[in-house]
């Protein structure tokens, strides 16, 4: 995916990082894919996940695998 594509995505912070300036950011993109960002350098690079790596992620922050 290019730079030009990510620049028209639409960001968003979680809202329990109210405040808090060091916290990653998350886009919705085309076919469920997801991009993450470090909200401290907006222009930086990005990862893209597609949907099943980013449903076992939000599974395993739920159950508590990430301490």
């Amino acid at each position: 995916m290019n730079r030009t594509a990510l620049s028209t995505a639409r960001w968003h912070k979680s809202s329990r990082s109210a405040g808090q300036q060091e916290c990653v950011e998350v886009a919705d993109l085309d076919g469920g894919r997801r991009a993450v960002r470090d909200s401290k350098h907006p222009t930086g690079p990005a990862l893209i996940v597609a949907p099943a790596e980013w449903a076992a992620f939000t599974a395993g922050i739920r159950d508590g695998r990430f301490g």
